[in-house]
């Protein structure tokens, strides 16, 4: 598995994994989820958790795909550049377009809101952006010391960040004050060394058929069962509120090792042919898809547009039929906001290239891609 190139295969989980955000973002944002310390909650309510608990891998597999990759790469701040200025471009074209459209919903237009748009890193208009833009920076360091540790030292390494930073969370019946619920470069930083562990020297227990799979189900499904059981605790004894969602945290264990499974059960997926190749020309707008349907502009108003308004609220009964309704809805909701976003970033790229093009024949801007080249070069592998 860490020698392997399967680019087919993990550019189509790359697909899946955006859809997966996609569908956690229709829910919580569009009022499907109900709240976890409400009295009752219908089937819909316990069928939109069921969903959130098998989707809530979907951001650690995102960045373990960029770890695996990442890992065997160099620095570049042409890269780096590049994808600041799409974060910048998206998010000042389109919170502008929702401010003066009058589309923005739950969000404050003033001067916060704009200088959000202008300085979308460090004001954390995106926070997975932000977490993995510093991520990225920190790569010079981060990544020679991958790349040059041994298998032991690594597995050590890896180790402690994991107890550090997720299982001790994991296991500790109270909130520890410096948990950030995984929101943060740091917990990026432990899943990024877990993949550069896997990318190098693998696992064979997940290398074998199935248990990939295995260990994505049955860990989405402890982490569905895990919050109930907290749930039914605090409405026993009115203990343990602050800690009611903690299995369905990005740096709790469950959802971690349910994202290592769905990667190790993608790894295994042989894809050939036109399908590969389509799936080669989608994989890499998805990020646009993210940066469209979470921009402060239009952040709360896209899952009505939807249909969110129309599907089964989380307090209603209605079996099976409510059941089917927030599936159907969730999903088509999902592949249609995921396509919207991968022709977007589509209709950007080839609006860049052709400016890059333009500009290509400007002797100050062919000077400034020169020096950048040669920046590039500085971390490149001697």
């Amino acid at each position: 598995m860490a020698e392997k190139k399967r680019l087919a295969n993990l550019e189509l989980l790359r697909c899946v994994a955006m859809l997966m955000v996609v569908v956690l973002h229709y829910l919580g944002k569009g009022g499907l989820l109900p709240e976890l310390t409400a009295e009752s909650f219908g089937t819909a309510g316990t069928a939109a958790w069921l969903l959130e608990a098998f989707c809530i891998v979907a951001v650690n597999v995102y960045m373990f795909i960029s770890g695996y990759f990442l890992c065997t790469s160099h620095f570049k701040l042409s890269r780096l550049l590049r994808l600041l200025g799409q974060v910048w471009l998206y998010s000042v074209v389109f919170g502008l377009v929702g401010a003066l459209t009058g589309v923005v919903a739950e969000t404050s237009v003033d001067t916060h809101y704009f200088l959000t748009l202008l300085f979308p890193v460090n004001m954390g208009h995106y926070w997975f952006m932000t977490a993995y833009f510093f991520c990225y920076l920190l790569l010079p360091l981060v990544g020679s010391a991958l790349k040059r540790m041994t298998k032991g030292q690594l597995q050590c390494a890896v180790s402690v960040l994991l107890v550090t930073f997720c299982v001790s969370k994991s296991v500790l019946p109270f909130r520890l004050e410096m948990d950030a619920k995984g929101y943060d470069c740091l917990w990026y930083l432990c899943v990024f060394a877990a993949a550069a562990y896997v990318r190098r020297f693998g696992v064979p227990f997940l290398e074998k058929k199935g248990r990939g799979l295995l260990l994505y189900v049955s860990c989405s499904l402890m982490a569905f069962g895990g919050t109930l059981l907290l749930r039914q605790l605090y409405l026993r004894t009115g203990s343990l509120g602050r800690m009611v969602g903690m299995c369905m945290e990005y740096n709790h264990i469950l959802p971690f090792l349910a994202a290592v499974g769905l990667f190790a059960a993608f790894c295994r997926i042989q894809i050939h042919g036109k399908i590969a190749s389509v799936i080669e020309k989608i994989a890499p707008y998805t990020l646009g898809v993210y940066l469209l349907h979470e921009n402060l502009g239009l952040r709360y108003t896209w899952q009505n547009w939807l249909g969110a308004g129309s599907v089964p609220k989380p307090e209603a009964s209605g079996g099976v039929t409510a059941v089917a309704v927030l599936f159907a809805a969730t999903l088509a909701a999902a592949v249609c906001m995921f396509t919207c976003g991968v022709l977007t970033d589509m209709v950007r790229a080839g609006m860049a290239k052709g400016i890059h093009h333009v500009l290509s024949r400007n002797r100050l801007y062919s000077r400034l891609t020169r020096k950048l080249a040669e920046a590039d070069g500085l971390f490149a592998d001697r």
